[in-house]
């Protein structure tokens, strides 16, 4: 673990905002928003695609695939940045992401969508790990929760612009028009590489080879545990889930005596600091993804929303998220770790509102519901935003020496994880719970009920000897 002092407080915006550090953070940025608007426009879009082109009990394989693919993507950034360095690694990453994003514009069937989807994240997956070991190589170790925090703000600009876009084209009819829409948002990205990315690294070096056994092992856990969260009977769910969780333990198990490592070492030996930042960080991602991906569909469907105003209410969560990380980015270190403790109890009481009011959809009242959606999913998204850019914070502290590139990509390849496993959770209890058959409400009760085991679980986590260890880093 890195010998690091903390600075007791943190500089101000200005520092990052202006002259060369200016354009770096613009640089880092343009693949965070490429990568959030696509999110945000697809999750507002679905309703509408499965209207016309049909695979509801695929609905959660939209976002399972889109982040399988990202995960492959995640664990080649280290690998591209240092053999293609930044400038053609965004620009081969941009590449991928816009031809998937043209199948999808002409997608005639769900399976046509969803290897579009794949590849989308594939190249979407590239380009949002790279900016986290940017982060640690080209600012200045007070600036990286100020530059962690910005990267996060970067969903609040795909707050805005995400359901803009999809709600817009989905109310006209024209959703594929929303895909194409990314074409252009891509080239801005590639433009941006060209103008201040450098060539290449100027420390290049030989990369280690790839942990491909558990990268196999790992998108095998993420199929299965898709498969079994579709619902198609309650013994396929069993097996699916089954053989994913087995499939987890195998990759864990390679992880840790193998010399190819998808993690940083030590991860997975008790207690390990890494490995308690690295859990919270995960189950606190699966509260944000699980609960966007059917919000939309829940909002129109039970509380007769359009499709652009459905969208808009779900992004309420990242608005949350953006405010409270870019609020909180400036805070001391003994302050840091307290709000990193508070994170997880406001996501819970988010997601027990949530359990109460969505199924709830009265006509007498029906704004009731909708303001008290809001100020669950503001609160809950606030819940994460002050407690994860200061996690990944934490991470680039804690990282092993020699293994600091690996341990900031990682933060992103963790999240993805979390994300495609937590989809296949949240596609198992929406369909068991009826989503298939029409009972939309009881599916939005069950889900919630899912998903706030997440942040419980966060909450045992940051009680741990292992957080403790990771506390200790942060103090000195």
């Amino acid at each position: 673990m890195s010998d690091i002092r903390v600075t007791p407080s943190a500089p101000g915006w200005a520092e990052l905002l202006s002259g060369g550090n200016l354009v770096r953070s613009l640089a880092l940025c343009g693949g965070v928003v490429l990568h959030a608007i696509n999110l945000y426009i697809s999750t507002t879009i679905l309703p509408s695609v499965v209207r016309e082109i049909g695979g509801i009990d695929y609905y959660a394989w939209n976002t399972t695939l889109f982040v399988i693919a990202s995960i492959l993507g995640a664990a080649l950034a280290s690998p591209v940045l240092t053999q293609a360095g930044p400038r053609v690694g965004y620009l081969l990453a941009v590449t991928v992401f816009v031809i998937g994003t043209l199948i999808c514009a002409a997608a005639q069937t769900m399976p046509w969508m969803l290897a579009g989807r794949f590849v989308q994240g594939f190249g979407g997956g590239i380009l949002l790990a790279l900016a986290y070991p940017m982060v640690r190589r080209i600012f200045p170790e007070r600036l990286w929760p100020r530059a962690l925090a910005l990267l996060s703000s970067m969903w609040g600009i795909a707050t805005l612009l995400g359901p803009a876009v999809g709600g817009v084209f989905a109310e006209i009819g024209m959703w594929r028009g929303a895909f194409l829409f990314l074409v252009p948002a891509a080239g801005l990205v590639a433009l941006a590489a060209l103008m201040v990315l450098p060539k290449q690294e100027r420390d290049r070096s030989q990369s280690e080879p790839l942990p491909l056994l558990q990268l196999a092992l790992l998108t095998l856990a993420v199929f299965a545990a898709s498969w079994g969260g579709v619902g198609v009977s309650l013994l396929s769910s069993i097996l699916g889930i089954g053989a994913a969780l087995l499939l987890v333990v195998l990759t864990i198990a390679v992880e840790r005596i193998s010399p190819r490592r998808l993690l940083p070492r030590a991860t997975f030996r008790l207690p390990s600091a890494l490995g308690s930042l690295y859990a919270a960080s995960a189950l606190l991602a699966v509260t944000v993804t699980c609960t966007e991906i059917f919000l939309p569909l829940f909002l129109q469907e039970l509380h007769g929303r359009s499709p652009l105003q459905a969208g808009y209410i779900a992004a309420v969560m990242s608005a949350g998220w953006t405010i409270a990380a870019v609020l909180t980015s400036g805070f001391a270190s003994d302050r840091r770790v307290m709000v990193v403790r508070l994170g997880p109890v406001l996501s819970l009481i988010s997601m027990v509102t949530l359990i109460i009011v969505m199924p709830w959809s009265g006509a007498a009242w029906a704004w009731l519901p909708l303001v008290l959606i809001s100020a669950a999913l503001l609160i809950g998204g606030a819940g994460v935003g002050i407690a994860y850019p200061q996690l990944s914070a934490m991470v680039l502290r804690a990282a092993p020496a020699g293994e600091e590139d690996n341990a900031a990509s990682s933060i992103m390849t963790v999240q993805l994880c979390a994300t495609a496993f937590g989809a296949a959770l949240a596609g198992l209890s929406v369909n068991l719970a009826g989503a298939g058959g029409g009972d939309i409400a009881n599916a939005a009760r069950w889900l919630f009920v899912t998903v706030a085991a997440a942040p419980l679980l966060c909450i045992v986590v940051l009680r741990s000897a292992s957080f403790r260890r990771a506390e200790e880093a942060q103090a000195g």
